[in-house]
C-alpha cells in the first residue's frame, strides 16, 4: 500500500519516535512510503522562523528520507485545484494540500491529527 506521511508523522519517523502501532505500519515491507514536497516546504518555513522548539534541517530531512527509500511526491496543479472541493475542517494550508494529494493520487494519508482524519478520502489516523 502507498502511504503518504503527513509532516508530523514524517518527523516522528525520521527521528525514530513513532508509536509502536505507527512503527508497525511504517516499517511493514509491503508499504511504499511517500512524503510530499509540501512537508519539506512546511519544515523549511518552520525552520526559518528560528524557534528554539523546532530545529529540523529540511535539507538533511529530505536527503535522509530519500536515502531511506521514501518517494517524494511533487505538488501538481491538479493537487492545488482539488483543495477547492474539500470541506473547511482545517485552516492549515499544508494539511489541506496533503489531503488533496492523497485523494487525487489515491494513496493513503497517515496522520495523527483528528481534524485531518475527519476529511473524506483515503486517510488513516494513527
Amino acid at each position: 500500500m502507498k502511504l503518504l506521511l503527513d509532516t508530523h508523522v514524517l518527523l516522528w519517523a525520521a527521528n525514530g519516535s513513532l508509536t509502536p502501532d505507527a512503527a508497525t505500519l511504517v516499517h511493514a515491507p509491503e508499504n511504499e512510503l511517500m512524503f510530499s514536497a509540501a512537508s519539506i516546504w512546511e519544515v523549511t518555513i518552520k525552520n526559518g522562523l528560528g524557534r528554539d522548539d523546532f530545529r529540523v534541517d529540511p535539507h538533511l530531512l529530505r536527503r535522509g528520507l530519500l536515502d531511506n527509500g521514501y518517494i517524494e511526491l511533487p505538488i501538481a496543479s491538479e493537487h492545488t485545484l482539488a483543495i477547492n472541493s474539500l470541506p473547511h475542517h482545517h485552516k492549515d494550508p499544508f494539511d489541506r494540500l496533503l489531503v488533496a494529494q492523497a485523494i487525487v493520487e489515491g494513496i493513503t494519508l497517515v496522520t495523527s491529527d483528528p481534524i485531518v482524519a475527519s476529511y473524506p478520502g483515503p486517510i488513516r489516523k494513527i
